[in-house]
């Protein structure tokens, strides 16, 4: 089977899953999805996870990019892992953000797409 044929196969709840269990393998903390379907031309889900080093991160994500390539999912791009503080991985349906505490408190995209979601709502009784 082709990793074409693979990746027509893995459904949205099956990358999903893989994703998640890849990181609580790993012993991911803090994992959080948000739902950005229709909110983000990109993607339809964010996954994001902390770790407790930059290490710790690397190797979450060389273990998210194994698993999926072997489920026929290779990424799109895998992104910052020079410094690992923060690790982008780009599944295309799902992306998932791997990060030290301090840099995803900094950061804190949970409360940005939180806030970006009620704003669209708002706008859109407005109108």
């Amino acid at each position: 089977m082709t990793n074409q044929a693979n990746a027509d196969t893995t459904s949205f709840d099956q990358l999903r899953e893989l994703v998640i269990s890849s990181l609580e393998d790993f012993k991911a903390s803090d994992i959080q999805q948000i739902d950005v379907s229709g909110q983000n031309p990109l993607t339809d889900l964010f996954v994001i996870a902390s770790g407790n080093s930059t290490r710790h991160i690397k190797s979450m994500a060389e273990n998210l990019v194994m698993k999926a390539k072997a489920a026929g999912c290779p990424p799109l791009g895998v992104e910052g892992q020079q410094q690992a503080e923060w690790v982008l991985v780009d599944l295309n349906d799902v992306i998932v953000h791997l990060m030290l505490p301090k840099t995803r408190a900094f950061y804190n995209l949970e409360k940005l797409w939180e806030a970006s979601k009620v704003q669209r709502s708002h706008s859109g009784r407005s109108a």
